[in-house]
């Protein structure tokens, strides 16, 4: 059974909640970024200081310091992990691939949650987020095809990357997940 996993896909694919249930059934730690940096923030340790300016900026964290949060979290755990909405660019690939190598924990499988824009827009309306509205929606979803697409190629060209049909309900996406772990 592998045990570190990377889940990419557009912002609404489903990528967190199938995380979630795939560390929950098998006692892994669930790394979002985005949890990880508030968590920082809670803490309220150096590095979540720094992240709580930036942010407060309403600036993006840069790669160095979500890649040094990143590390301190899978540092310390080996039973299994899966990281979500992270990496986002290729540089960040890089950075993380000499960490994985360092920690002796490399990436086993990424799992491609696929669906269509149409699909997601709808799914995303539904959800109700004051920040979901179709502009904003179209916006995100062109700055992941931009920044975030080139990562499958990279990934299926190191043959790690597994496609998942993300338009469906949850217990068929998450039965294929694990199928295709085995």
């Amino acid at each position: 059974m592998k045990k570190h996993l990377l889940f990419l896909g557009p912002p609404g694919a489903g990528k967190g909640t199938q995380a979630a249930l795939l560390s929950e059934a098998n006692s892994y730690l669930h790394l979002s970024t985005g949890e990880l940096l508030r968590k920082e923030i809670d803490l309220d340790t150096d590095l979540g200081k720094q992240v709580k300016d930036i942010m407060n900026k309403g600036e993006l964290v840069n790669d160095q310091l979500v890649l040094e949060i990143v590390k301190k979290n899978l540092d310390k755990y080996n039973k299994g992990w899966i990281l979500d909405g992270y990496p986002r660019n290729l540089s960040q690939v890089n950075s993380l691939s000499n960490v994985l190598r360092d920690i002796n924990q490399p990436l086993e499988i990424v799992f491609y949650l696929d669906i269509e824009d149409e699909v997601l827009i709808e799914r995303l309306l539904m959800r109700g987020r004051k920040d979901d509205n179709e502009e904003t929606i179209k916006t995100r979803l062109k700055i992941y095809k931009e920044t975030t697409e080139p990562l499958i190629e990279h990934y299926k060209s190191l043959s790690l990357l597994e496609n998942i049909n993300a338009d469906g309900d949850l217990k068929t996406i998450a039965a294929e997940i694990k199928q295709k772990m085995a």
